[in-house]
C-alpha cells in the first residue's frame, strides 16, 4: 500500500479523515512491506489491520524491528504526550506542492494525536502564537481528539514566536511528559531553543521535529526572485542561479549546526521535507514512546 502524500491528505479538508489515513496508512504499509517473522518472537501475535484497537499494538516491537503486530492480550502502558506547534509567521512559507508549512504541521500532528489517542494516551496541545498561548490540557477522554483537530484546523501562523512570559504556563509545574514540538527553528534569537530546554528540565523527553520546505531544501527558484521575510517584512532581491551554490552550503552547515545543538541539549532532532509523506515522523514518535 503506498503511502498517503501530504498532497493527496491536505485536499481531503477534513483533518479528522486525514490524521485516521495518515496513521492507519502508515501501520498497514509498512506491515505489507515486510514478510511474518518466524519463530517464538511473533507467536502471540497477529498483523496489525486498519480499524484494529491500537491500544494492542505492540509499539516496543514496532519501534525495534518496523513490523506491526498486535498483542493478543496484554494492554501497553499509557502515557502523557505533549504537541508543541510553532504557530508564528514563518510557518506561512508555501512549498511547490502548495503546502505551507503550517498545512503539514497541522496533518502530522494531528496523525500523531490520533496515534496516541487510541494508544490511551493523555494528549494535549499547545498552539504558541505571539497573540498568546492556545493550551489544551493533556488528557485521555473521547472527546479530547476532537478539541485537538478544532484546535489544528482553526490556528493561523502570524507574527514572531511569543515572549517568554507568554510561554511561561508551559513550565510553571513539573509533569513527566513526551514533548513534541514541530517548528521550522526560525527565531531571532533562541527563543525556541530556551523553551525547549525549560520543557526538558520539567517534563522530560522532548522530540523537535523540525520542518523544511521542500524549495528551501533545494533551493528550486529560478531566475530573478524577491524574498520578503514573512515576520519582519523585510525584502530581498537576488539571481537565484548564482546564489544556489552559495545558499546551500550555508544552509547544510546551519542544519548541521542545528541538529548538532538540539541534540548536545537531550533533544532527539529529526528534519522533516515538508514534500514528503508523514512516515518517518510517526515512526520517530513510535521510537521516541517506546524509549519515554
Amino acid at each position: 500500500m503506498p503511502l498517503l502524500t501530504p498532497e493527496h491528505l491536505h485536499h481531503l479538508r477534513n483533518l479528522s479523515l486525514a490524521a485516521r489515513q495518515a496513521a492507519e496508512g502508515f501501520l498497514n504499509g509498512a506491515h505489507a512491506s515486510r514478510r511474518h517473522g518466524a519463530g517464538m518472537e511473533f507467536s502471540q501475535y497477529r498483523p496489525y489491520q486498519p480499524g484494529d484497537d491500537l491500544r494492542r499494538l505492540d509499539w516496543r516491537l514496532a519501534a525495534r524491528s518496523d513490523r506491526y503486530y498486535l498483542r493478543e492480550s496484554e494492554i501497553d502502558t499509557s502515557l502523557t504526550v505533549h504537541l508543541l506547534l510553532d504557530a508564528s509567521a514563518s510557518m506561512n512559507h508555501r512549498d511547490d506542492n502548495g503546502l505551507t508549512k503550517l498545512d503539514y504541521a497541522r496533518l502530522l500532528l494531528g496523525a500523531l494525536a490520533y496515534l496516541a489517542t487510541q494508544q490511551g494516551d493523555a494528549v494535549g496541545l499547545s498552539i504558541l502564537s505571539p497573540g498568546g498561548l492556545r493550551h489544551l490540557a493533556p488528557r485521555a477522554d473521547a472527546r479530547q481528539l476532537p478539541r485537538i483537530y478544532h484546535a489544528l484546523e482553526t490556528a493561523e501562523a502570524t507574527g514572531h514566536f511569543p515572549a517568554p512570559e507568554t510561554l511561561a504556563p508551559l513550565t510553571a509545574r513539573r509533569q513527566r511528559a513526551l514533548t513534541v514540538c514541530v517548528s521550522d527553528l526560525y527565531e531571532e534569537g533562541t527563543e525556541i531553543n530556551s523553551l525547549l530546554t525549560r520543557l526538558r528540565a520539567t517534563s522530560g523527553d522532548v522530540l523537535l521535529l523540525h520542518l523544511m520546505a521542500h524549495n528551501e531544501l533545494a533551493f528550486s527558484y529560478q531566475g530573478a526572485v524577491t524574498f520578503r521575510d514573512l515576520e519582519t517584512g523585510q525584502t530581498l532581491q537576488i539571481d537565484a542561479g548564482p546564489q544556489r551554490a552559495a545558499y546551500q552550503q550555508q544552509l547544510q552547515e546551519w542544519l548541521r549546526i542545528t541538529a548538532q545543538q538540539a541534540r548536545r541539549q537531550g533533544f532527539d532532532y529529526h528534519l522533516l521535507d515538508t514534500a514528503q509523506p508523514l512516515d518517518a515522523a510517526m515512526r520517530e514518535f513510535l521510537r521516541r514512546r517506546r524509549l519515554s
